[in-house]
């Protein structure tokens, strides 16, 4: 499939850039690869529906994202708030105002990370293999593939947060990069089938935000207390 080839090939590009470009080059690339991938992904015959975008589906997509929302809410206000867990929300990377928290979790998160990884992930790829392999096959390999995503930001990871850092101990990056590749994996999963159940991207695009959006406003939070 000459297509899917071509979209692990921006992947991959994209990731580099992003990883090692300049400060914000997110902010362009992300949304320009997510057009171009929808671009391929039309040209090769999948209708918006295969891709997750069917203004039919909002509505439903938009209602599955905001319960999503709601339940990683109240799960991180649980977390936050035992001695136990609250830890592991002290994300180094967080240590700042809550002005700059809030403009990443609405601007660049929204933008460099939930609008291309789900577009890709959730919409084209999903979309082609399900064709191909049929829904079951279509969400396993997405999700291998969104876990395999992960393996660059997962570098360093062990030392921006303080739980994980105290956890697995100095010298163990590759353990945390493994762990990072089979969390995203599982949390892969879970968007395809929101994404499945909904029809929309929308629901999956919701969830994704809430674990990664509310996890920063909720670590800047508590370094300020």
């Amino acid at each position: 499939m000459l297509v899917v080839a071509v979209t692990l090939a921006l992947l991959v590009a994209v990731n580099l850039t992003i990883g090692f470009g300049p400060a914000g080059i997110g902010l362009i690339a992300g949304p320009a690869v997510a057009v171009v991938l929808v671009g391929l992904a039309r040209r090769m015959g999948l209708t918006w529906h295969d891709l997750g975008l069917s203004r039919h589906t909002w509505r439903k997509g938009a209602v599955y994202g905001g319960i999503a929302l709601l339940v990683v809410g109240a799960v991180y206000t649980i977390g936050a708030l035992l001695p136990l867990t609250s830890a592991m929300f002290l994300d180094v990377r967080y240590d700042i105002a809550i002005g700059s928290a809030l403009f990443i979790a609405l601007v660049i998160i929204p933008v460099k990370t939930v609008l291309l990884e789900e577009i890709a992930f959730r919409g084209v790829l999903l979309g082609l293999f399900r064709h191909r392999f049929g829904a079951a096959w279509a969400a396993g390999v997405s999700s291998v593939l969104f876990g395999l995503w992960h393996i660059l930001p997962a570098l360093g990871l062990d030392t921006q947060n303080t739980a994980l850092d105290a956890a697995v101990g100095p010298g163990s990056q590759l353990l945390v990069v493994a762990g990072v590749v089979a969390f995203t994996a599982l949390a892969g999963v879970v968007f395809a089938e929101l994404r499945r159940r909904s029809g929309s991207i929308l629901a999956s695009a919701g969830l994704h935000w809430a674990t990664n959006g509310l996890g920063v406003l909720l670590s800047s939070v508590l370094w300020a207390v």
